[in-house]
């Protein structure tokens, strides 16, 4: 049940911002094991001079921010990451270097879920540990 955050340069088309998200997604199935449906994402679109980033990027830069329950191993998040960048670059176009990508993982009792109980207490039916 990852949360995903998207922030770009505003002025982008329909199909690029989807390509985005889908990029993203498809990453999380394959290197998380997540279910297919299990899609929890936003993208904003910031104006460019509210939008800062070091002159090493282009104009489509993109952070991405992923809120995910503990417990993957250091080499999902490896494959995770260059997923991602594979993805994007094959579609919409964006450069592995115009890629930053954060995770944060809270434990999962701080997870509200299912009608309000703590992650810890719901079969996810899905494995964690990957």
């Amino acid at each position: 049940m990852p949360l995903v955050k998207v922030e770009i340069i505003k002025g982008k088309s329909f199909e690029y911002k989807k390509s985005i998200l889908d990029g993203i997604h498809s990453a999380l199935v394959e290197a998380f094991k997540i279910p297919d449906h299990d899609r929890n994402q936003r993208l904003y679109e910031i104006d460019r001079e509210n939008f800062e980033f070091p002159n090493t990027k282009t104009e489509q830069f993109t952070i991405i921010e992923l809120i995910v329950f503990k417990g993957r191993s250091n080499e999902a998040k490896k494959y995770l990451y260059s997923a991602i960048v594979k993805n994007l670059d094959e579609s919409p176009g964006i450069r592995g270097e115009d890629i930053l990508i954060v995770i944060h993982e809270p434990p999962m009792e701080n997870w509200g879920i299912r009608g309000g109980k703590p992650a810890n207490e719901v079969d996810l039916g899905f494995e964690i540990e990957v």
